[in-house]
Formats: structure tokens, sequence, C-alpha cells
């Protein structure tokens, strides 16, 4: 554990300690350190709401101030038990820590104790100061949705006052870029309670977003030699027996029996669908690598509670890849990915950092396949990032079941990380489904497949875009480029003629002509379309156009047809913004 880590997690046990204090009947559960603060999960007498975290607030600052240790005492299994008689949620983790044969640790700070394995920060009164407690929610007990709902407090701590002002800050202003309040203001996508949670529905503007990014991600790979596939979104159980995704994941698959009582399942992922494509004949080394690539949804039964927003959903849309070659063409494969996702990725301002997501070999049951297999792999996989001189971190436990990967990991406009595209190398599945060629020698020769996504789920890509943008998207990619604006009704026909010629020309032109000037303007900048031509009396005459940008700065007087040519070269280009000739 990290030294914020301890921070934020001794942090947790002054909020528990603050709300047993305030409602002694609560029953504290657990209260682990997360990415960016803490959480502390309880069960209490009656619910609480956001306006009582000042009060719980006020609570922690004035207990923290007796607190000047973290004192550690191990129990036994009877002492344990009486001491938290009360409570059915420790009693559940000492039974389990019984059965381990862990030791039962506690922790006393002040008054306060509780059942923790720590470590904690020393001199908690001198450390525990720059905390803020941010949100209230609810959460199942072990995020078993068939067990109780207890009420989750969220909160965050830092070193310093700054650190802690700055993280704030951040909050605030990505509450202003949320693409669950933007993507709806923008008319992209949103949720119907008849269609039901996880299941976004795309506007037609929505579709030309995701339409433009699955292009560019197409034309990428087609310059690499990948080929279109078309698969069912249903399949047998045995598939999924086959591939091992049923063993692993059954409980997120959502299953249909067939009126004859076959068991089918709505596909979670495409790779066992595109071994039989591979596997429908038998393949000569001459033919290998065979690069398939398909954009699809794909489905898991997510829980109702973990769902939010375009970040997790129910329906997923993969742009998905599966490369079929022999283990001498793994490396030349991966680079040829790698540098597609370096194109892609830098033409939205981001610069990828590395994480090599390994097995944990502790836990070889959560893998398929054999130590030796897994070993040889990942240490394929980072001599090919040594090689690139790329500098990466080694993520144990994070690889996916059947291989380890590499994952691109990029920061967006507010500092925030995320997992974007991944790369991974698999062994295993090709020997499930005996997957070979014919080598020079006559023989039959296992082969391997490499998965690759480059925006991973789309619509969590554009979740994380629209906050990246707060929804000024660049002018390539956003669904309306320009918006026509007559001032009065004497410039109709000219607007009319200058949107037209827009459109003729390939971009995505809007005539908005309804309402007064400054609430057709005051609009085109909510919805946060690159550039407005507004057209009046001297751009009649003169046969000219007067241009603003969504920022509402007016741009200089030009003719129609030298605009047509530079904003078809920021296009073209990709450009973040737009160079205009003099």
């Amino acid at each position: 554990m990290t030294e914020l880590e301890k921070l934020r997690h001794s942090c947790a046990h002054l909020l528990a300690a603050a709300v047993v204090s305030l409602w002694p009947e609560a029953k504290p559960t657990i209260g682990p350190p997360i990415e960016n603060g803490f959480y502390y999960d309880f069960d209490l007498p009656h619910p609480i709401s956001q306006d009582d975290l000042k009060r719980i607030e006020k609570k922690m600052r004035e207990i923290v101030k007796n607190w000047v240790e973290f004192k550690r005492e191990e129990l036994s299994y009877p002492q344990a038990k009486k001491l938290f008689k009360n409570n059915p949620y420790k009693l559940e983790l000492i039974e389990e820590l019984k059965a381990e044969k862990a030791p039962i640790t506690i922790y006393r700070s002040g008054n306060f104790v509780d059942l923790c394995r720590g470590p904690h920060v020393d001199e908690p009164n001198k450390k525990l100061k720059h905390f803020k407690l941010l949100s209230i929610a609810g959460a199942y007990w072990r995020g078993d949705e068939k067990k109780k709902m207890l009420s989750r407090i969220y909160g965050t701590c830092f070193p310093t006052e700054e650190e802690l002002n700055n993280y704030l800050n951040q909050l605030e202003e990505a509450k202003k870029r949320d693409h669950k309040k933007l993507g709806p203001q923008l008319d992209l996508f949103f949720f119907s309670p008849l269609v039901g949670p996880g299941l976004p529905l795309w506007t037609p503007k929505g579709t030309i977003l995701r339409n433009l990014l699955d292009n560019y991600v197409w034309q990428l790979r087609k310059e690499r030699g990948y080929t279109k596939v078309t698969i069912p979104y249903l399949t047998k159980k045995r598939l999924y027996e086959t591939s091992g995704h049923w063993q692993k994941f059954a409980d997120e698959l959502f299953k249909i029996k067939s009126r004859e009582g076959h068991l089918f399942a709505l596909k979670p992922m495409n790779c066992p669908h595109h071994t039989q494509i591979y596997a429908h004949k038998q393949r000569s080394y001459r033919e290998l690598p065979q690069r398939y690539a398909e954009t699809t949804q794909v489905y898991r039964d997510e829980q109702t509670g973990e769902l939010g927003g375009l970040t997790r959903v129910r329906s997923i849309t993969q742009d998905d890849s599966h490369v079929f070659c022999r283990y001498n063409q793994v490396k030349e494969e991966f680079l040829s990915i790698w540098r597609m996702v370096n194109i892609f990725y830098k033409t939205f301002g981001f610069k990828p950092k590395l994480r090599l997501s390994f097995h944990d070999p502790d836990h070889l049951e959560n893998y398929l396949g054999t130590s030796e297999i897994w070993e040889k792999a990942e240490n394929d996989i980072q001599e090919i990032a040594k090689n690139q001189k790329n500098s990466f971190i080694i993520a144990k436990g994070e690889a996916a079941f059947y291989g380890p990967k590499v994952d691109f990991i990029v920061t967006d406009s507010l500092g925030r990380q995320w997992q974007v595209a991944t790369i991974q190398l698999d062994i295993n599945m090709p020997e499930r489904f005996n997957l070979s060629c014919i080598n020079e020698k006559g023989e039959k020769e296992r082969i391997v497949m490499i998965h690759a996504a480059i925006m991973g789920a789309i619509e969590r890509f554009i979740g994380i875009l629209i906050e990246h943008f707060a929804g000024a998207f660049p002018t390539w990619l956003a669904p309306e480029q320009v918006w026509v604006l007559p001032i009065s009704e004497k410039q109709n026909k000219y607007a009319q003629e200058v949107h037209l010629k827009l459109k003729e020309s390939g971009f995505r032109s809007t005539l908005v002509q309804e309402g007064s000037l400054s609430r057709r303007l005051r609009l085109f900048q909510k919805m946060k379309v690159p550039y407005a031509i507004i057209l009046g009396e001297k751009e009649m005459i003169n046969n000219s156009i007067s241009l603003r940008d969504r920022q509402g700065k007016q741009l200089h007087q030009l003719n129609l047809d030298q605009l047509i040519k530079d904003l078809r070269n920021e296009v073209q280009s990709k450009s973040l913004k737009l160079e205009l000739t003099e």
C-alpha cells in the first residue's frame, strides 16, 4: 500500500468513527482506499443525505485531534467474535479470516476500534487534515444484489491543502464536462426508461460521431491488410464452454432459451466467433497472418448499480480485431497495431503510456493455460516494449484470463487517466479451439491469436472524448460543422445558396433561420458547433461571409471559396484548429 493509500485508508477509519459517534446504532462494514480517495459502507438506522456530510466532516475534525496513533492488536477468534458481536458484517469477515487461518487484527485510534489488516499513517492527528466528503450512494454488501443495500460515503484526502483544492477544482470542472449531461444537451445520445438502463440510444448526430470514429479506425486497419468479417449476435452455449468464457463469466451472460429448449447466449465478446471463421477451412502458413476486423455490439449483464452513463453499459460496441498468425510473426503484428494506436490517439492530442497487464502467478486458477505458457508470452511482450524504447509499468493480476496484454493509458484535459486501446497475446484460445496452419514441412503447426481494439468500447471512448473536449469536438469530428445564420429574411436566399454550396462541398452545414439572431447565436454556442457564418446586407452585396467561432470570437470576412478550402484542409488533416488563409 502506497503512502497516499495509507493516508486515505486512515481517513476512512476516521469517517467510520464520526458516523458511529453521530449514530451509535450504525454498523460499519468495510472502508478501502480507491483511486481518488476512499469510501466506507454503513448499515445505518435511517437514511442520511448529502446535507449530512458537513455534519460528519465537522465530527471528523473534532475526533482526529485526539488520535495520536493507530494501535495494532491481534485477537483470538473468540475475542474477535465477542468484540464485534453486534455487527454481523464484521462477524462474516472474521469467519473468513478464520477459514483462511489469517491473523485477526484490530486497530484502535482514540475511542474507535475497527477490524482491519492495516497499515495506517503515523500521527493521524497531524496528517489527517486535508480531507473532504464528496457523496453518498447505495451499495450492496460485498457487491451482491441479493444482499442488503448499504449506505456508501465517498471522500478524498491528500497530504496538502493545495493538492486537495486542486482535486476539488478538477471535480467542479468535471461536473461541467460530464458526458451524461453534455451528451443529451448536444443531442448525441440518451437513455429511455422503456428500453432500459445501460442501453444508450444514439441520435442522428451521435451516430455521425460514432461512424466518423469507426471509419477512421477502419482506414488505419485497411491500410495494414485487415479484412472485415461479420458474425451473429447469438451463439450456442458450447462455443463459450470451449473458449472458457462460460466457466469464467456465466453470471455476466444474457442467456436465451429457444422454443426447442436449446440454450443460447448473447455474445459478450467476439473472439470465439472469429476463431470459427479462421477454422472453417485448413490454412497454409502462406495465408498467414489472417487479420479480421469487425465493429459490432456485445452484451454483458452488468448490475444496475454499476452502470454509469457511457462508461459502463450493457450494450457495448467494440472496434474489434483478431490476428491469427505464427509465433514468429507476433512482433511485427504487435508493432503494426502499436503504430495504429499512436497515430489514432495523437489525432486527439493524447500521448499514450503503457501498462503491461500480466497474470498473478499466485492465483493461476483464475487463468487458462500453464505457468510456462504465461511466462513465455509475458517475456515476449516485455521484450517488444523494451525494443520500442517505451517506459511501462507491469500490473500483476490485470491480464485477461486467456493471455497477457498491453494496455494504453491516456491523460485527458483534466489530468484524469483512462485505459483505452489494448493489444492482447493469446496462446490459450488457439489451443482450446485446435487452431493450426500447415507449415513448410507439411505438418500442422499451432498458431497464436492477437486481440486488439483501438478505441475499445466506442461508447466509453466517446464519453471520454466528450469530457476531454467539453463537447467542443474538432471540426472533422463535429456532427455539425457550420451553422449558416442570415441576419434577416432579406438574406435568406443568399444563406440558402451558401448552405447548399457547403453541403455540396462535403461539409455538415445547418441553415438556422428561426428566431432572433442573438438567440440563434446563443444556441450556436450552447451546441458547440465549430463555426457560424453570419450573413448580413454587406456580405450579400459583396458575395462574402462573416465567420465566428464557437467561443464567440469574430473572425475576419472572407470569400466562401477560400473558407471551403481552409475548412477542407482542417478536416482532411484532422487538425485541432482552423488555419485561416489571410
